[in-house]
């Protein structure tokens, strides 16, 4: 009853063209489980899509995309204090090392099984958050230039996160991410992927793209711009959000319409029944907000409440078209007539990446190939 199509062929294209805007290697995050849209349906078609490699948050992730068969190389980085990193050597995942107590918690492990364990550096050049801050780079970086010529592992890379806070504040972080690069250089160690840009900065400021990009909601279709749709950017979002009409009910004028009667209905109609609600991602505050869904083509409102399971749709003009089983759209690719996400991230107030990230666990994540998709 509840279906999120995920057009592969969409995810190959919005990967080929980041590689066509950027000319060097590109990174597609899958934190989150693909950004809701399946982590290891979102990881093969990157890839097939020409994707360098695949990178995760943290470790429980990356070791569920090598238990769903991904072989192919793997980032995560993000860590707490008691991350078995001898997992992760074991399934051949880098790791984004942000301290030295990372860098030697993995120099360890690999040197307990032998192995020599690939990492690249995340360093905090002004967001605040996650990364090495400045004053720790030289001593860092010394030290794994110690423990690489011991054999114990290999830096592959480094990287860091713009805060996205205006073109000035994303050249100040560049001329920093520059000065971390440098000193990494001064330690004898030359990185092979250098990455500072994620999606927007992919999309809007070829100065920062350096030899790697590292993107997320943009493989997906979607935009991380305010001002710039997906279509704008060359972008196909890869989501269609179906579900289908499981009741139909004629009711009178006056009829109330779900929990508190916060809308009634003003003229005779016809009210569908659509199985899913805020326990699969679809936010209760779009009650009264004014959404729509696609019905037979067609744009149809969402009234009353939305309870847990299900939601109610005003299909009073289409009722003698209609029949159970109806394929009813939340949201897809404008293009094709379909609800864009943004209007529920524009009703809502948020982004659209929250939106996708919050498609819950009952909606079945089917990959699509060919004219379906």
């Amino acid at each position: 009853m509840r279906v999120a199509e995920i057009s592969l062929p969409a995810i190959r294209h919005n990967v080929r063209r980041i590689r066509e805007m950027t000319g060097g290697a590109v990174i597609v995050v899958v934190k989150a489980d693909g950004y809701g849209h399946g982590a290891a349906i979102a990881a093969e078609a990157a890839l097939a899509g020409g994707a360098a490699m695949v990178a995760t948050a943290d470790l429980e992730e990356a070791l569920a995309l090598r238990g769903s068969g991904i072989d192919a190389p793997l980032l995560c980085w993000l860590h707490g204090p008691r991350a078995d990193f001898a997992e992760a050597v074991a399934a051949d995942i880098e790791i984004g090392v942000s301290n030295l107590q990372q860098l030697e918690d993995l120099a360890a492990a690999a040197a307990r099984s032998g192995k020599r364990a690939p990492l690249q550096f995340k360093v905090d050049t002004g967001l605040s958050r996650n990364g090495a801050a400045p004053e720790e780079w030289e001593a860092l970086f010394a030290r794994a230039a110690e423990l690489e010529r011991d054999g114990h592992l290999r830096v592959r890379g480094i990287f860091s996160h713009l805060a996205n806070a205006g073109d000035e504040n994303d050249r100040a972080q560049a001329a920093r991410f520059d000065e971390a690069v440098a000193m990494l250089r001064g330690a004898g160690i030359e990185p092979e992927m250098i990455h500072l840009a994620a999606s927007a900065a992919t999309l809007t400021s070829p100065h920062l793209h350096y030899n790697t990009v590292r993107v997320g909601v943009a493989a997906y279709g979607l935009s991380p711009l305010a001002d710039r749709t997906s279509a704008q950017l060359g972008l196909i979002p890869a989501m269609t959000l179906r579900s289908e009409i499981v009741a139909l009910r004629g009711v009178p004028a006056g009829t109330g319409v779900s929990y508190g009667f916060n809308h009634v209905c003003e003229t005779a109609t016809t009210l569908a029944l659509v199985p899913i609600g805020y326990a699969d991602g679809m936010p209760r505050a779009l009650n009264g907000a004014g959404a729509w869904v696609t019905v037979a083509g067609e744009h149809r409102p969402i009234v009353g409440r939305i309870g847990m399971d299900q939601f109610i749709v005003d299909v009073g003009p289409l009722a003698g078209r209609l029949s159970l089983g109806e394929p009813v759209v939340l949201f897809g690719d404008p293009e094709r007539g379909h609800p864009p996400i943004e209007i529920w991230a524009g009703l809502l107030h948020t982004i659209n990446y929250e939106i996708v990230v919050g498609i819950g666990p009952r909606v079945l994540r089917v990959p699509v190939e060919g004219d379906d998709a």
